[in-house]
């Protein structure tokens, strides 16, 4: 981690991150433009390369910052005893929601990252690619699978919510009033609709 960086004032670190998680999110590693990410975040390209050192320097930053920061909220907002896959799910998007109030674009980031194909960006963050999504999959492996239906596959239904909430976040995302509260709530919604529906 870039500890020149961190003393800076909060204010001003939180902004160059959005900045930068922002435009990567939308235009992916080889796309992404440093002009644009200094003028998202109101500074010059030199103070960016002054603590960065390169665009890559930026992106290895960035991911590793994500990675540490989704990591801590959501090992100590999803419970280690909670055994309810629906009550897991809403502890995990929970745990995003915290994370959206100060960073909007972070999620969407470590999916563009998953998807990620440029060769410099894929060696950048080699130790930890897959970490996070690790991490999701054992606070879901939590759950107890004895209380779905019998004609309910778990792995198909938790495909479908991945791709309904990533959806919903990218809908969500996209409005000019983005509040992640309402996609918290959203995003609740939906998980008790099918609780009703894969449960016996």
């Amino acid at each position: 981690m870039n500890e020149k960086f961190f003393d800076l004032k909060k204010e001003k670190q939180d902004r160059m991150i959005n900045a930068a998680l922002k435009i990567f999110a939308a235009n992916g590693y080889k796309h992404a433009s440093t002009d644009d990410i200094v003028a998202e975040a109101g500074i010059s390209k030199g103070l960016l390369f002054h603590y960065f050192g390169s665009k890559i320097g930026l992106y290895t930053f960035l991911y590793d910052y994500s990675v540490r920061f989704m990591k801590l909220e959501l090992t100590t907002g999803v419970s280690s005893t909670a055994s309810d896959y629906f009550e897991i799910r809403k502890q995990i998007e929970f745990a995003k929601m915290q994370v959206l109030k100060n960073y909007p674009y972070m999620q969407r980031f470590l999916e563009r990252c998953a998807s990620e194909t440029s060769a410099e960006a894929l060696a950048a963050t080699g130790e930890q690619r897959g970490a996070i999504w690790e991490l999701y999959n054992s606070l879901k492996e939590q759950a107890d699978r004895d209380l779905f239906a019998a004609n309910v596959s778990f792995e198909k239904l938790d495909t479908m919510l991945d791709y309904t909430i990533s959806g919903l976040m990218a809908a969500h995302a996209a409005q000019a009033s983005f509040r992640p509260e309402s996609f918290y709530e959203e995003a609740v919604s939906y998980l008790d609709m099918m609780r009703e529906i894969a449960y016996r």
